[in-house]
């Protein structure tokens, strides 16, 4: 399998480094694969739905050049060549382009499409039902699974593609492993960590970031225990696994190759 790093949503927030939404286009012989979905068109062509509280803490910079529709265009694909989707949750800044391929099966933990679909007061804020309004093909995954480097409950969604909890940013979040074209893995942690720094050892985060993951947390007890995992991951298996996050744009540029 070929992997593409995408950046497929940037952003400038005033207390913490410029972000970004990695995304990864995975070139199969069954089809494109994409891992988190960023922005839409849809999102940039209205951006008001996206919310004003949203869009004044992480100020979107909203570049239709970067969803992910636009840059499969540019390397030669078409949208319907995509034919599954694995999203890591379903917050409005990883979930918006799933519409532009509508007829991609979207992998899901059933437990975050549940929150997504049934959501607490507490959840409504997070999650933006116009993304998904085109009536997509659900894959909903549940417990249990087998057993990945230590990670149980996992579910094979694909040839050489997992489905793995990292639950406590949302109530159903995910990482998504795949394996590269040399037979190693790749752990797109989602929103599980902020900070490429928080899974080196020792361990540390920059504090805006540290403060938005606490507010943000559904379950900061379980969020923290994950976190954790992912260093003892990083820490023991770094030769056969690399883990990175949703946002971090150095990760994200030292990956991509920029």
């Amino acid at each position: 399998m070929k992997v593409h790093h995408l950046n497929c949503a940037s952003f400038r927030p005033l207390l913490s480094p410029p972000m970004v939404a990695h995304v990864l286009l995975v070139e199969r012989e069954e089809g494109l694969l994409l891992v988190d979905s960023g922005f839409g068109t849809d999102d940039l062509a209205d951006p008001k739905r996206l919310g004003q509280p949203f869009r004044a803490i992480v100020r979107p910079v909203l570049d239709p050049g970067e969803t992910a529709l636009a840059q499969l265009r540019t390397l030669g694909f078409a949208p319907e060549d995509v034919t599954d989707i694995a999203l890591t949750h379903l917050d409005l800044d990883h979930a918006g382009g799933i519409g532009d391929f509508p007829r991609a099966r979207v992998h899901v933990h059933r437990p975050e499409l549940e929150a997504a679909t049934r959501p607490t007061l507490r959840e409504k804020q997070r999650y933006l039902r116009a993304q998904w309004a085109h009536g997509p093909r659900w894959e909903q995954h549940a417990e249990p699974g087998d057993d990945w480097f230590g990670f149980p409950a996992v579910t094979a969604i694909a040839n050489d593609v997992l489905l793995i909890p990292l639950r406590g940013h949302t109530r159903g979040h995910a990482g998504v492993a795949v394996k590269d074209g040399e037979g190693h893995w790749l752990l797109h942690a989602g929103d599980a960590i902020f900070d490429r720094n928080q899974v080196r050892t020792p361990a540390s985060c920059n504090r805006s970031l540290a403060a938005f993951q606490v507010l943000m947390a559904v379950d900061n007890k379980a969020r923290r225990a994950n976190t954790e995992r992912l260093r003892e991951l990083v820490a023991s298996r770094s030769d056969e696994v690399t883990v990175f996050c949703a946002h971090d744009k150095a990760q994200y540029d030292a990956l991509a190759g920029r």
